[in-house]
């Protein structure tokens, strides 16, 4: 109901009922919320959707318009003074609008003066001060065509919201594994004997993943959760396609809970690893797949080795975890003959986070799970089309292999030198290193950490150009020149084209390629398709005679899909392919033949020494989290039902016991300031709420505590920000903060 009634207050019933009938449908239109897959075996659910993916197609579907008048009414200063969650309600932006030095208002710009404006200013700068950033949202189309325009300017600044939430993952998971991406499929998850959920809350984040677990548990398996915070969804599910699970209050999905300290993860991997090897030298055979190890693995005695004894004293700290419950999952983990284990952005934004996925590696090579039924390693990635976004060639680091593929294709000479990721744009903004930054959907401004830095920083850039669909911060906090450049979403018909009505396609968390085409007539006639704003942009920048052929991929998407087949492995007949009705599963060589394209082709054990976060005294180590009410920096209420919370977001939770032992109340309202090296940052006016998180940490909502993470906080090799990591100390709201 409270899906339908969103929608229906935003789009009216007929939108509502067109696209909820088609969402994750074969045929249909892929979800812009999260990536989690849908079944390519079976029959769909009528209702393939989630409150929150409801949530997000009726924000999109929505007949609310942003129009010239709209902009005309509000000055930036005064947009600047109003909520994320104002700016998101206020509808889609039907026209290209601009902003230049010295005015205080956006006004309209033809679109062909907008896309001048872009090439004039791209022409005037060096390549490396033009920053190309891109988010989960964009199609796999439109993600080729836009790392061919930024490597055809010359640059590989191709930050990505990557950078800001799996790319811990894939920099464990490649040199270990061969691939940067999970090992399993949906149908795994059902077969499981053992699922480990760990640092993620599927509630919230991708729900339809509750109903996985569900079955697996149906099935006979059993699911461990592991997070500082107790999450409502994973201790019980209420499956809205399930009336008699409804009808029984809902059905439990974690057989077993930990309540691990924020960063206590490495640690708790190492004794698990322990106990395992333990058990096995007890009982040889029992537990450790040593043919498995033996033909496919390398480094395991010295990883045996490094695990023979650890300190359980120090271990207790680290996790906040007793022996006697980490032995309980080890005893699970010892029985079970097909794991898989699951993470998400709990895990990936810690300065350890690298080694503590690489020690979740070491776990399923010791037991050999790869390759074999409801087996595997499952990175849940939030954004849909996330995942798609990289398989394209959006990274500021790309291969030679993929360089020399594009040249090949496409008779340019691609810049070889290594390019800007998501932090390193941030320093780049203060630095006054960037002239022009083109933003492919997303919120930079809001996503990034050391808000206040950043912000300051994009105001003094020559030129921000955002493709959005609604008003967002990043359009605020703009630079010299800015524009607006409205775009259809996925649920808009996209029938602008010589050759009739077009479709495109992503990629979910579990590599499954798929169409997605939205059918509903666009708010505005003014809209443009992402494809078809890049190759404008292409055409303003370069003229005529360049080698690329933006106009046709424009106006055919089945152009760009021909040269994605002939560049990109796994493609091959891509236009015959995605004509399918599940579409087609990519290459996966742990998956689907049990084998490890590493630089020694074999999988890897690693050895990493134990880390953990510490606060001193005084202080609690805070996590950002999302609320039931959002997705990343998209809200859709101020409410958080799962956890109590109505009508307010800078809040803090924190365990009653520390509470007081640090002075404080619960609803107490205090300033938050964070340390690291040295420096401080400060967050004002945020309201304590008293909640069971684990002892000695604490947990704010992300963006809102942004702005406490320092910009050299960050994941080592990853480069993620720390927002798992921060170390902070309250003092009453308003005290003045001493120099």
């Amino acid at each position: 109901m409270v899906s339908m009634d969103r929608g229906i207050s935003q789009a009216g019933v007929g939108r509502t009922v067109r696209s909820m009938l088609r969402v994750n449908q074969r045929g249909g239109f892929d979800c812009p919320g999260c990536a989690w897959p849908e079944s390519i075996t079976g029959a769909r659910k009528p209702a393939e959707f989630c409150e929150n993916g409801a949530k997000a197609i009726a924000e999109e579907n929505t007949l609310r318009t942003v129009t010239p008048e709209f902009w005309a009414r509000h000055s930036i200063e005064e947009l600047a003074g109003k909520t994320e969650y104002w700016l998101g309600n206020q509808g889609r932006i039907t026209e290209p609008v601009v902003i230049r030095e010295g005015e205080t208002h956006y006004s309209p710009i033809s679109w062909t003066d907008a896309f001048d404006l872009i090439g004039e200013h791209i022409r005037a700068t060096t390549p490396d001060r033009c920053v190309f950033y891109t988010s989960g949202r964009t199609a796999n189309e439109t993600a080729f065509m836009y790392q061919l325009f930024a490597r055809s300017v010359g640059t590989n600044n191709l930050p990505d919201c990557s950078n800001m939430c799996h790319e811990s993952s894939g920099s464990a998971l490649n040199p270990t594994i061969g691939i940067g991406k999970g090992t399993v499929s949906l149908e795994d998850m059902h077969r499981a004997e053992l699922i480990l959920v760990v640092g993620q809350n599927p509630g919230t984040n991708h729900p339809r993943m509750l109903s996985a677990l569900a079955e697996c548990r149906e099935n006979g398996g059993r699911v461990v959760a592991v997070n500082p915070l107790p999450e409502a969804g994973l201790m019980k599910f209420k499956d809205p396609q399930d009336p008699g699970n409804l009808l029984r209050g809902g059905a439990q999905i974690a057989d077993e809970f930990l309540q691990i300290k924020v960063g206590g993860d490495l640690a708790l991997f190492q004794a698990l690893g322990h106990l395992l090897l333990e058990e096995e030298e007890r009982v040889p055979g029992s537990v450790v797949d040593h043919d498995f190890i033996a033909a496919q693995t390398d480094g395991f005695e010295e990883y045996r080795e490094a695990r023979r004894r650890i300190s359980w004293e120090e271990t207790e700290t680290a996790t906040g975890l007793s022996r006697l419950e980490i032995a309980r999952i080890a005893g699970m983990l010892a029985k079970s003959k097909a794991t898989i284990i699951c993470w998400a952005l709990g895990l990936t934004q810690q300065p350890h986070s690298v080694n503590t996925l690489r020690e979740i590696i070491n776990l399923l090579l010791l037991q050999g799970n790869f390759g074999k039924p409801g087996a595997g390693a499952c990175p849940v990635r939030g954004h849909s089309n996330v995942q798609g976004d990289r398989t394209m060639g959006i990274w500021e680091k790309p291969k030679e292999w993929l360089l020399e593929a594009i040249d090949r294709e496409f008779g340019i000479s691609s810049p070889r030198h290594h390019g800007v990721d998501s932090t390193e744009t941030l320093e780049a903004f203060e630095n006054d290193d960037v002239d022009v930054f083109v933003s492919m959907g997303g919120n930079f401004a809001l996503a990034c950490s050391d808000t206040e830095a950043l912000e300051a920083g994009m105001k003094r850039a020559g030129l921000t150009v955002h493709i959005s669909t609604k008003p967002n911060r990043s359009h605020i906090v703009h630079g010299r020149t800015s524009l607006i450049l409205p775009t259809l979403g996925r649920t808009d018909r996209d029938d602008k084209h010589p050759g009739g009505t077009q479709f495109l396609s992503v990629e979910d968390s579990m590599s499954v390629v798929h169409s997605t085409q939205g059918r509903l007539a666009p708010v505005s006639e003014h809209l443009l398709a992402e494809p078809v704003i890049i190759a404008r942009m292409a055409q303003a920048t370069f003229g005529d005679g360049h080698p690329v052929d933006w106009k046709a991929m424009a106006e055919d998407y089945d152009v760009v899909r021909d040269h994605i087949s002939r560049v990109l492995p796994g493609f091959e007949n891509f236009n015959e392919r995605i004509r399918h009705k599940n579409g087609f599963v990519l290459p996966n060589p742990p998956r689907d033949t049990r084998s490890f394209a590493t630089d020694i082709g074999k999988g890897r054990f690693s050895v990493s020494p134990l880390e953990y976060l510490q606060a001193p005294e005084g202080h609690l180590i805070l996590q950002t989290m999302r609320s039931h009410d959002q997705y990343n920096t998209t809200f859709y209420g101020l409410d958080d039902r799962y956890r109590g919370i109505s009508n307010g977001r800078r809040v803090v939770l924190v365990h009653p016991e520390d509470l007081a032992e640090l002075g404080y109340a619960d609803r107490d309202l205090v300033d938050v300031i964070s340390t690291f090296k040295g420096t401080e940052r400060r967050a004002d006016k945020f309201r304590l709420v008293a909640y069971p998180t684990a002892r000695g940490c604490a947990a704010a909502y992300f963006p809102e505590a942004n702005a406490l993470v320092h910009r050299e906080l960050v994941a080592r090799e990853s480069n993620t920000p720390g927002y798992k990591a921060m170390t902070v100390r309250f003092v009453p709201h308003g005290e003045p903060q001493l120099s």
